[in-house]
Order: C-alpha cells, then sequence, then structure tokens
C-alpha cells in the first residue's frame, strides 16, 4: 500500500501539473464519479489545487467540489503530456483529467468519491484521521496522546492506525521501530514518553526525507526510491524492510519477519536490536 511519502509526492507532481488549469476533458469508469451535474459537469472548470492528507489524494475543481481517491493496495496515479504513451493498459485507468497542457490519469483506483469544499471537515474519511505526520504544523502533541490512548495495541499496530497518526505504511513501520530499537509487539502501554515521542520523531523525519523536491514524470506507487539508511547504493537502502533471512546491518542477527494485527501486516524486525 502506497504510504504517506508516495501519496505526497503524487500530490505535488498533480498540483504542479494540473493547478490553474481548465480542465478540457474527464472520463472516469467509476459511476459514482462518472458524472456530478449535468449543468455544471467538471470539463471547464478549473484545478485550484492537489494535496495529501495522509495517504488520501485530494483535487479541488472550481465551484467547490474536490475529489478525494485511496489508492489502497495498486492504485497509482500518473501524469503525461496529450499524446504521449501511457504507461499502463487503458483497461486499467479509473480517472482520466485532461488539461490542455497535460493529462492526470488515476489506474486501479477502488476509492473516489466527489466531496463539497466546504464539508471537507465533516467527510468520514477524512474527519477520523489522526495528525497528518508531512503536515507543515505537525500537531505532535496530539498524535502522541492518541498514539498513548490505545495503549493495549502493539505498537506496530498502532503506527498503523490512521486515526493516531497518518501516513505511516507497512514500510515505515518496520523501520522506524528498527531505527527507535523497539519491538513492534510491545504493548504501546510498555513504552515510556521518551520511547513513544521518538518514534513519531523518527517517522516524520524518514517521511520528510522521502519526499524531497525534484520528483517529475510519471507518479508510481512503487517504494523502489525510497531510503531510511542514507545509504546511496539501492541495495542497502532500507534496515530490514523485505530483508527476512539477511543480517541486521546492525549486528549481524537474521532479520526476522512475522505477521501482525487483523489484517495479518507482515513484519520486519531484528530479535537483538529490538528487545524493547
Amino acid at each position: 500500500m502506497p504510504e504517506g511519502d508516495t501519496i505526497f509526492r503524487a500530490a505535488r507532481t498533480l498540483h504542479r501539473a494540473l493547478a490553474g488549469r481548465v480542465v478540457t476533458s474527464f472520463d472516469s469508469v467509476l459511476p459514482a464519479i462518472s458524472r456530478v451535474d449535468d449543468d455544471a459537469p467538471i470539463a471547464g472548470r478549473s484545478v485550484e489545487r492537489a494535496w495529501a492528507h495522509g495517504k488520501h489524494l485530494l483535487i479541488a475543481f472550481s465551484g467547490g467540489l474536490v475529489l478525494r481517491t485511496h489508492m489502497r493496495m495498486n492504485g497509482s496515479w500518473h501524469v503525461y503530456r496529450p499524446g504521449e504513451a501511457w504507461q499502463r493498459p487503458r483497461i486499467d485507468m479509473r480517472i482520466a483529467i485532461g488539461t490542455d497542457a497535460f493529462v492526470a490519469v488515476a489506474f486501479n483506483v477502488p476509492v473516489a468519491e466527489w466531496l463539497q469544499a466546504s464539508a471537507l471537515h465533516r467527510a468520514p474519511a477524512l474527519s477520523s484521521l489522526g495528525p497528518d505526520l508531512l503536515a507543515a504544523a505537525f500537531a505532535r502533541d496530539e498524535a502522541f496522546a492518541r498514539l498513548r490512548s490505545r495503549d493495549r495495541l502493539p505498537i506496530g499496530d498502532a503506527l498503523l492506525d490512521q486515526r493516531a497518526v497518518a501516513g505511516i505504511g507497512n514500510v515505515y513501520k518496520s523501520e522506524v521501530c528498527f531505527l527507535c530499537r523497539v519491538s513492534p509487539f510491545a504493548p504501546v502501554a510498555s513504552l515510556d514518553d521518551e520511547t513513544l515521542g521518538a518514534l513519531l520523531d523518527a517517522a516524520r523525519r524518514l517521511l520528510a526525507a522521502n519526499v524531497a523536491d525534484g520528483t517529475t514524470g510519471a507518479i508510481v506507487t512503487y517504494h523502489g526510491l525510497r531510503r531510511t539508511t542514507g545509504r546511496s547504493d539501492p541495495s542497502e537502502r532500507l534496515w530490514v524492510y523485505g530483508r527476512a533471512g539477511r543480517p541486521c546491518r546492525r549486528c549481524g542477527t537474521v532479520v526476522s519477519m512475522a505477521k501482525q494485527g487483523e489484517d495479518a501486516r507482515v513484519t520486519y524486525f531484528c530479535t537483538t536490536c529490538q528487545k524493547t
């Protein structure tokens, strides 16, 4: 599943490509959004902005309409020049927003809905979200309190709870716990305030490092360029995620893998470095 950094980069590229431009064509195979109002269709409106809120990507159009999409496991947004060949087959297209200069295409996006801009704060999918780790003004105290209130959950599950803090996915869950030397299976209640705060700070730092400016071209939901180690070698970009059976980069212990939580999400960890 795309994580907060992927969605942030996608929204930034969509904003640069579309903001201020008039929509010349709008197409969707999703019945819920294919038509809005015959008297005020999407074509003819202008795109005001695109932005991310956690793992949700939002595009605002003139007239007070906002398109919310969620990528889930396989969705992605791409940006092309008119007439440029798509990198995915047309059968995978779910939404296409055309302007004079760019075409934004959502492939295999399973969740999309129209929202009124004036009521975004009341939208169920958004109103329940915790503080966004990539927000310019991150509400750290609120995020800390929301995590602390999940005292019976293992910290690995709590970090994935978007109602506690928005933006962390399976990769960052494993990497953040490793960096802070915390077992992902430790109950939140067992962690002191300093450790819990360190987990939040590490998550924000890693996400921010992975949205460095310069992303161009097609936006795909792939974490191949994501780095948490700070190393330039692509083969050394992550600490533990996806490295089950290989030696820990710190101590040499074989990295372990286990399924965790109700959704059986895969967690990677080092039993020696993460005893807490």
